[in-house]
């Protein structure tokens, strides 16, 4: 398995990206091989402050560089030798089976759609996210931010890709899918949601258990909670900023502290016909460290072969 990581990516790299793909080789099978994308000088540097042996690694050199705040249609087809440009195109002639990256999540969107590809019968692939659960187990909510707007069928979709995420990745056995709502009844919501359930409510595809409502996404109602993803966006960025809060006051409780991202790494790109995983921005290295191993856990799962006999 080989597995390329975007050295170049992210508010802290190389330093970072580096070290977190350190801590990575140490835990990672010895049948892993991890492939360094981005400036080979820049990348020997990182490596020689840690002592690192280079032969422990793949180095791929690229010239350019994907800013965050660049426009990202524009940079992955004006910079193709970009990390991130890299990455995919060795994704797609197979020479990676997996690419991770804390950089440009546009970048990483377009380059998902237009490399790699979407699985046939998927309108839309999406990201999700964690909801840690108060009774220790874990959720997940889809999409959080790739797709904004979103009709019935989108979501009845992402209802499929977050089912079948949760059981071969989590292995959550036979996963409850819930939609996101302003009211558990099933005329509650905006047009949207109300289609949306009128579509998922006799699915053999997945377990729908109905609606849930804010209040409900950390407790145990269901194991997948669908939604657009401006309001998926949202309910991540307010659980980040609850977190923040709780420790700029100095709490520690076990619980909480499932709400740093660090612990989670990054998602992946789901209904794509390979595996992508995008890192948050400011992830430090213990967060990179974190992409790698689930990036190995996906590319385990077979997870896209998965999507893929589902859509057919």
């Amino acid at each position: 398995m080989k597995i390329g990581i975007d050295i170049m990516g992210g508010d802290f790299a190389p330093g970072a990206t580096v070290s977190g793909a350190l801590l990575a080789y140490n835990e990672l099978p010895h049948d892993v091989r991890l492939v360094l994308i981005g400036d080979k000088e820049l990348i020997l540097a990182e490596l020689a402050k840690h002592n690192a042996d280079v032969n422990n690694f793949d180095i791929v050199h690229s010239t350019e560089v994907i800013g965050m705040s660049e426009h990202p249609t524009k940079a992955f087809s004006h910079k193709p030798n970009s990390s991130i440009a890299l990455g995919f195109f060795m994704l797609k002639e197979g020479k990676l089976d997996g690419f991770a990256s804390n950089g440009n999540t546009g970048a990483m969107l377009v380059g998902s759609m237009f490399s790699v590809k979407s699985v046939a019968g998927v309108i839309r692939p999406c990201i999700t996210s964690i909801l840690p659960k108060e009774n220790g187990g874990v959720g997940l909510i889809l999409d959080v931010g790739s797709n904004a707007d979103c009709k019935p069928d989108v979501l009845y979709q992402f209802a499929v890709l977050g089912s079948l995420y949760a059981e071969y990745v989590y292995n959550i056995k036979n996963p409850r899918v819930a939609l996101l709502n302003i009211g558990e009844e099933p005329e509650k919501g905006n047009l949207v949601a109300q289609a949306a359930h009128q579509l998922m409510k006799d699915s053999k595809d997945f377990k729908f258990v109905g609606n849930v409502e804010g209040r409900d996404i950390f407790g145990d109602h269901c194991d997948v909670i669908v939604c657009d993803g401006f309001t998926g966006n949202v309910v991540l960025k307010e659980a980040e900023a609850f977190y923040t809060l709780i420790k700029k006051r100095g709490l520690s409780d076990p619980y909480f502290d499932r709400f740093n991202y660090e612990n989670y790494g990054g998602t992946p790109v789901l209904g794509i016909n390979s595996t992508v995983m995008i890192g948050h921005g400011i992830s430090n290295d213990i967060a990179v460290k974190n992409m790698l191993l689930l990036t190995k856990d996906v590319i385990e799962a077979k997870l896209s072969d998965k999507i893929k006999q589902v859509f057919q």
